[in-house]
């Protein structure tokens, strides 16, 4: 085997001295808790320097960077790791736990949640069979059956954690498509594919609803024409007297009602369909009724404001994102069906991991009810926030939230440069910088403001259209924001607002001159 004994020698020689240390193992106990003190100390280092939500930077700073970078050439200790890191990311990553940060649905995160990342990325649990997880699949199966009990499911219920918002929506139209087919038509899509009626098939949605649900009707392979928006009122809620009319009219034209989708929380605006007249329609027409529930799963912490979510007891399916409203690092969400029965629809049996024989033995395995196969313990984080803080202090956290939107809806109504869209049931407001006798483009002027905060990164707010006109917009999921952070940030929307008329201003007197 070996040439000579030299040869023997440096390869016993390169075993002893030179083990595989990096291998997450009880020899190796030290080197991992070196790599992970020096992670922590990096992520101090984080919180202490990133003093605004955002550095600034832009992509043509940061890409000759990457170009550098050679996989080849590694490093032989954890600071010049860092080093490097801190340089390409952790001094550019977006702060969402800073009170500054208002744009996106970006929650700040709990201290167990993060705790428990720990423990999840370390043990590398797969959450798809009892052979592979054990504890951890009744872990999550508790949890799942604690969330049923919040949105009023009966015992009969069940769900699946996923991994956002998206997944759960796709879960509930997929479940949606295929109990209608095998309900109405006899029809078994997962053994026979779609039906020839299928291409009839109409889902209908809010105008404001998630633009998932047009995303993964084309995955379903239905087509974007098969969802209908339906226009909201005043409020900016699905109208239900519009919708009853859109069904009627796409029935009297051929098509086939599967599927309604309630909104609980709109990205946009943060308001919350009418649920309970959705699901008497729903049943009146007999389809699927699905809420999307992403962002007002946070409702389901407080009993102050819990008759929001009045209804969702009688969904077939609801998504829920605890990455969203229950302050959870991502990924963490979740799908919950009112019958466990309905996920007969897309189990699928393997020999090698799930086979039959577990069914009957009672072995539960979590992969029967979802559309992954691998998944990460992200159950735990949860487990860990509610067993250290509990539901009722989560609640109070989504309390402050509303309430401290509320406010700022009043100081922009009342600031007479501000032109107030909505009243919001969370904590979503749209409005746009509009000082009086202004004679500028409003839209290209507000579109000013939310790049030029990007690029100064004090704060940051997010952008959308209505009615093709350009507004700015509040999203507030951070109970350590203010009403005095937020009088800062419309400080500072107002400065760049007047930095923009003071532009155009030069401008037109140059080309005058």
């Amino acid at each position: 085997m070996f040439t000579s004994d030299l040869e023997k020698h440096e390869l016993i020689d390169f075993l002893t001295e030179s083990p595989t240390k990096e291998i997450f193992h009880h020899d190796n106990e030290e080197e991992y808790l070196h790599a992970v003190g020096k992670v922590t100390q990096a992520v101090k280092k984080f919180l202490n320097n990133n003093q605004q939500p955002f550095s600034g930077v832009s992509p043509t700073h940061l890409k000759p960077l990457f170009d550098a970078i050679e996989f080849e050439k590694t490093h032989d200790n954890y600071d010049a790791l860092l080093k490097e890191v801190e340089q390409l990311y952790t001094s550019h990553a977006v702060a969402f736990h800073h009170p500054a940060y208002i744009a996106h649905l970006n929650c700040p995160i709990v201290i167990p949640a993060v705790a428990a990342e720990v423990m999840i990325s370390a043990i590398n649990s797969s959450i798809d069979t009892w052979d592979q997880s054990a504890g951890g699949t009744l872990i999550e199966q508790k949890l799942i059956e604690w969330t049923c009990d919040q949105v009023g499911y009966s015992k009969k219920a069940d769900g699946i954690f996923t991994s956002g918002g998206t997944q759960s929506n796709l879960m509930g139209l997929l479940l949606a498509r295929d109990h209608y087919s095998i309900t109405a038509l006899n029809h078994n899509i997962k053994v026979n594919g779609l039906p020839p009626e299928a291409s009839c098939f109409r889902i209908f949605v809010s105008e404001k609803a998630h633009f998932s649900i047009q995303k993964n009707a084309s995955l379903l392979g239905l087509g974007e024409k098969s969802v209908i928006k339906i226009k909201t009122d005043r409020s900016f809620r699905m109208n239900t007297v519009l919708l009853e009319d859109a069904i009627k009219r796409e029935i009297a034209q051929g098509h086939i009602p599967i599927a309604i989708v309630g909104t609980a929380g709109t990205t946009d605006f943060g308001n919350v369909d009418p649920l309970k007249e959705l699901a008497f329609i729903s049943k009146k027409y007999n389809t699927w009724f699905h809420i999307d529930a992403a962002y007002g799963c946070g409702l389901l912490l407080t009993d102050k404001y819990r008759s929001l979510l009045n209804g969702i007891e009688l969904a077939h399916s609801v998504t829920v994102d605890y990455h969203k409203s229950f302050f959870q690092p991502v990924s963490s969400s979740g799908f919950l069906v009112r019958d466990k029965n309905y996920f007969n629809l897309i189990t699928h049996h393997a020999d090698y991991l799930n086979p039959k024989d577990h069914d009957e033995d009672g072995l539960p395995n979590q992969v029967n009810k979802s559309i992954q196969t691998t998944r990460r313990f992200d159950a735990l984080k949860l487990w860990f926030t509610l067993r250290m803080m509990g539901r009722n202090k989560l609640g109070g956290y989504f309390d402050t939230i509303i309430e401290t939107a509320a406010k700022i809806a009043d100081l922009l109504h009342f600031d007479s440069d501000f032109e107030l869209m909505n009243e919001s049931d969370i904590s979503a407001l749209v409005f746009r910088y509009r000082p009086k006798n202004l004679r500028l483009d409003v839209c290209a002027m507000n579109q000013y403001i939310k790049k030029a905060m990007f690029n100064e990164g004090k704060a940051l707010v997010a952008g959308t259209k209505i009615n093709q006109q350009f507004y700015l917009k509040f999203t507030l999921l951070n109970p350590l924001t203010t009403i005095s952070d937020i009088e800062n940030i419309i400080k500072i929307i107002k400065k760049h607002g007047n930095e923009y008329v003071r532009l155009n201003q030069a401008s037109a007197d140059f080309r005058r001159n």
